[in-house]
């Protein structure tokens, strides 16, 4: 089966990511070793769907209308246990109709919770994160503000390990 990554981007995006290369001084691995073992750990999910559970402030849609290269650089906190609480999604990139048909789509919890279930990782997180993907021109928010919060909301929870769940 062939998937279209760019099939809800207007055609002239291609170009920009079709062949993407790290930035200027973007030398070192982009993630860190993991010395946990996994049936042990605590594992954290981080979404880029821009999900936000209903009733929260979503993520902001109007000025991405505006400045169609600027995304949302902030995050929401999902708790685990969603208990029913409906999540909302904001990405004008993505088509939202699977992820609101099934959120393990974009926010997988229920295979986290069959890997705790098996034994194969230790538990699953309290919370996990959702972003918005499309960041194509707030790079520098990203590096200063959003991934060190990100940082230390996983520390704070003594989060092990991180699954990045792209969409």
């Amino acid at each position: 089966m062939l998937v279209d990554s760019y099939k809800f981007l207007p055609r002239s995006f291609v170009a920009l990511y079709e062949h993407a290369r790290p930035l200027p001084g973007e030398s070192d691995a982009v993630w860190s070793p993991f010395s946990a073992r996994l049936a042990d750990a605590s594992i954290a999910l981080v979404t880029s769907a821009g999900l936000s559970l209903a009733g929260d402030p979503p993520f902001d849609l109007d000025r991405e209308r505006a400045e169609p290269t600027w995304g949302d650089p902030s995050f929401r906190v999902l708790p685990h246990d969603l208990a029913g609480r409906p999540l909302v999604m904001s990405h004008l990139h993505v088509n939202a109709a699977d992820v609101m048909a099934d959120r393990n789509v974009a926010l997988p919890v229920d295979a986290l919770d069959d890997l705790v279930a098996e034994g194969i990782v230790g538990r699953a997180a309290p919370s996990h994160a959702s972003v918005m993907g499309y960041q194509a021109a707030g790079l520098a928010v990203w590096r200063e503000a959003t991934a060190p919060a990100l940082v230390e909301l996983f520390r704070s929870q003594a989060t092990d390990g991180v699954v990045f769940a792209p969409v």
